[in-house]
């Protein structure tokens, strides 16, 4: 029997010592593979895990009594597969009494944190009072377009427009031009 796309899990002797169990794969392995995939994540890891439990089988062929109960033989030969797989996995974390700590990155200078401030401030009040009002209630008090408009009784659109503009104008700002 040759081996199709479909069906991986085929055997590919034509003379097979168990002409039952070729049939067998045949009939039933579609559905099978379907079970296998419900067990794993990757479609080739569902073929690579009922090519195992059919092989698995097929050892123990002779030794299956009832072979209207192969499917539930398969069955629990793709669970048990499935289970040691999981099992012998590698792990990469262990458990541990503390905790590693993490690396924190360099506290800011206050200083500079203050200078940045006051320039930030200053580049700030040199805006119109309207962009100032929209850049102060957008970012420093943190409301939306649609608060900032409803506050100030502008549209969500002259929000945008004005604040684009005035983000443009402290980008321009020399004193601000460490900071980029």
């Amino acid at each position: 029997m040759p081996n199709t796309p479909n069906a991986p899990y085929a055997l590919n002797t034509p003379n097979a010592p168990y002409p039952s169990f070729s049939s067998f794969v045949r009939a039933r392995g579609p559905v099978l593979l379907r079970a296998a995939r419900s067990l794993t994540a990757n479609p080739s890891d569902a073929e690579d895990l009922l090519q195992t439990a059919l092989t698995k089988t097929y050892v123990a062929w002779e030794r299956i009594e009832d072979h209207r109960a192969l499917d539930g033989y398969v069955r629990r030969a793709l669970l048990n597969t499935r289970t040691s797989q999981w099992r012998k996995r590698k792990v990469d974390e262990f458990a541990c009494d503390e905790l590693p700590e993490q690396e924190a990155a360099p506290a800011p200078d206050p200083a500079e944190q203050q200078t940045l401030h006051d320039a930030m401030w200053s580049a700030v009040l040199k805006l119109p009072d309207r962009q100032r009002a929209m850049v102060v209630l957008r970012y420093y008090e943190d409301l939306s377009e649609a608060q900032t408009a409803e506050v100030l009784g502008v549209s969500v659109g002259t929000v945008k427009s004005a604040v684009s503009r005035a983000l443009g104008k402290l980008r321009q700002d020399p004193e601000l031009a460490p900071v980029r």
